[in-house]
């Protein structure tokens, strides 16, 4: 199967992990699924490498009930090519597609229903990308004075701009009143003094 699909098998941590061509992807996860008994999808998911050409890796992991073997199957692609979709091999990769469009923007073609999943319809980018801002670009709130929810731009105050990055285990030291139950957090085996 390696030479007459081309594709590249790797064995780490245990696993084996197959590099597939974006373009046979339907062709490979069809012959897994036939061939060799990979009758369930479990998951499609996205992961995103900023500096690399094709910044996105589709994964598929299939499962082996009658051999009890997993199987993790990768393809690469940027933020313009799309990968086929394999609805057709595997009925559940629908929603996981929609997924891995919305959160990361990966495109699949041929999918019947390729929209937004986890986000809202208006919403702005793709949040699992590594460049997409912690804070979102845009912060919903019910305003009661309207009677509707309003969509602003995210505005972070500068009192809460002090972040610590030396010490995991503290948070930053804002100048906030002390909240109910923060006197506990001292005190205690679990706050360091007895």
């Amino acid at each position: 199967m390696v030479g007459e699909l081309g594709v590249d098998a790797q064995v780490s941590f245990g696993e084996l992990n197959l590099v597939a061509h974006r373009d046979r992807i339907v062709e490979v996860l069809t012959v897994l699924r036939d061939r060799f008994g990979f009758q369930q999808l479990l998951d499609v998911c996205g992961v995103d490498y900023p500096d690399r050409t094709e910044r996105f890796e589709v994964v598929y992991h299939l499962l082996s009930m009658t051999r009890n073997v997993r199987l993790r199957v990768k393809v690469a692609t940027d933020e313009r090519a799309p990968v086929p979709s394999v609805i057709s091999v595997y009925p559940a990769a629908n929603w996981f597609e929609r997924e891995a469009f919305d959160m990361y923007g990966i495109l699949f073609s041929d999918h019947p229903d390729l929209r937004r999943l986890l986000t809202d319809y208006g919403f702005q980018g793709h949040p699992l990308r590594k460049d997409f801002p912690m804070t979102g670009y845009v912060e919903v709130r019910y305003d009661e004075g309207e009677k509707r929810v309003v969509y602003e731009p995210v505005k972070l105050t500068q009192e809460f701009r002090n972040f610590d990055f030396l010490s995991p285990w503290e948070g930053a030291e804002y100048p906030l009143p002390v909240l109910p139950g923060d006197e506990k957090a001292g005190s205690g085996p679990a706050g360091g003094k007895v």
